[in-house]
């Protein structure tokens, strides 16, 4: 929404070198050239380096839903063992699914679930690592998404009022901006 007004702003007037949006210019929202077009950020000057990003999300549901993916008798299989594919899978296709994200090779992807009967939620954590130019948090975004949305679904036939919520990156590590922790 933020870039889409700022295209908007600069079609108006493409002479202008220096637009704002609330607290954010041109110049920070690095898909965007001078001309508001977009484009993939060039990383070949950046040095390889370890990068490590980590992210949740949650996935609440009714107590009976939850009672089947935690029994593994849910009509559609082991619940958690596909979404867990599924979610190392989408973090592999990143880059086919958001359009100016680096095509990367990922070195390792770790997912887990945490069946939560008190929030009658399952909670899901993936962990993305490569040595490379640029950071994996889309790719830790993606397979929390990914992997929920599998739960979903799964179990859509038994419960539609399924709700994905609080999808975040924890932290990052690795690259010139160093390291980087939720508060």
């Amino acid at each position: 929404m933020i870039a889409a007004k700022c295209v908007r702003s600069l079609r108006v007037s493409r002479q202008v070198s220096h637009i704002t949006f609330g607290t954010y210019s041109m110049a920070e929202l690095t898909h965007f050239d001078t001309a508001g077009q977009a484009h993939m950020v060039d990383v070949g000057g950046k040095d390889s380096t370890h990068r490590i990003a980590v992210a949740r999300g949650t996935i609440v549901m009714k107590p009976e839903t939850l009672a089947l993916i935690r029994t593994g008798t849910a009509k559609k299989g082991d619940v958690l063992g596909i979404a867990r594919i599924a979610a190392i899978q989408g973090a592999k296709r990143t880059a086919d699914l958001i359009p100016l994200c680096h095509p990367l090779a990922l070195t390792r992807v770790t997912v887990e679930f945490l069946v939560d009967d008190g929030a009658n939620a399952v909670h899901c954590r993936s962990q993305v690592e490569t040595i490379g130019r640029t950071g994996v948090e889309m790719e830790a975004l993606t397979a929390v998404q990914v992997g929920l949305l599998t739960i979903y679904d799964m179990c859509k036939a038994v419960d539609r009022g399924m709700t994905i919520t609080d999808v975040r990156v924890l932290e990052k590590h690795g690259g010139k901006s160093g390291d980087w922790v939720a508060a």
